[in-house]
């Protein structure tokens, strides 16, 4: 049964508008009748059937809500430096695919991107609409946020993540490995500190010590910045989430 997100809390009645509306209408032809899965804002999902078809809208009324269970136990924020060419695309749309919460992209000091503001917000609005369809090509029930783009001095001094699990990986030296951080972490909410190709600084790392931040390494060999985004995010989500059954 297909899948689709509503802009809004699940109600009564519904309106799929915009770019789903034209793919329901004109691709995929769906007919007034079919029912199909939705998923709201307030991370309910339920049945809808079709009521009215148009390449602007499809109206729908809702059938039943029904138990989802499509998100991890966990919430795990990606905190990934910018990287080059489309390598961002790929971790955004293979983040969500596992189950991240929300990715917040920052830029460090050894950032080889740098975008202007005008460009940094046409590069979100691209990684979001990335994030939608990845999240409903692979049946989940919440469509990541990926937050405008920041500095990490932001990112620590969020207030949101005063009391959450902050994990950094390090390719350089580091008294942890990620496994054994893991196995002392004992709260729902992770927030992943991923460094740029050329690594985080020295500064950076006491930076993030400074704000309780665990240093970590993945092990003896040294990864891309998009195999180490990805590879961090499986690990937590095997340890702590629902990868593995």
């Amino acid at each position: 049964m297909r899948r689709f997100f509503i802009d809004a809390p699940l109600s009564e009645h519904m309106v799929i508008a915009n770019t789903d509306a034209r793919h329901i209408a004109s691709v995929l032809r769906l007919a007034v009748g079919t029912t199909i899965l939705v998923a709201g804002q307030d991370g309910k999902s339920g049945k809808a059937g079709i009521t009215a078809v148009s390449p602007e809208a499809i109206e729908l009324r809702l059938l039943e809500l029904i138990e989802d269970t499509t998100e991890p136990p966990i919430a795990i924020w990606l905190v990934q430096s910018l990287a080059k060419g489309e390598k961002m695309d790929f971790i955004i749309q293979k983040a969500v695919e596992l189950g991240v919460y929300g990715i917040i992209p920052v830029v460090t000091v050894h950032s080889v991107v740098r975008y202007d503001a005008a460009k940094q917000v046409d590069k979100v609005a691209r990684w979001q609409k990335i994030a939608r369809e990845a999240a409903k090509q692979c049946g989940r029930s919440y469509i990541p946020q990926v937050c405008p783009v920041t500095g990490l001095t932001q990112v620590l001094e969020n207030n949101e993540f005063a009391s959450a699990n902050k994990i950094m990986l390090y390719e350089g030296q580091a008294a942890q490995g990620l496994r054994q951080a893991l196995a002392e972490c004992s709260k729902q909410t992770y927030v992943l500190f991923i460094g740029p190709e050329g690594g985080f600084s020295s500064a950076e790392v006491e930076l993030c010590q400074q704000h309780g931040v665990r240093i970590v390494t993945m092990g003896p060999r040294i990864m891309r910045t998009e195999t180490a985004a990805l590879a961090a995010l499986t690990a937590v989500l095997y340890e702590c989430g629902d990868l593995g059954g």
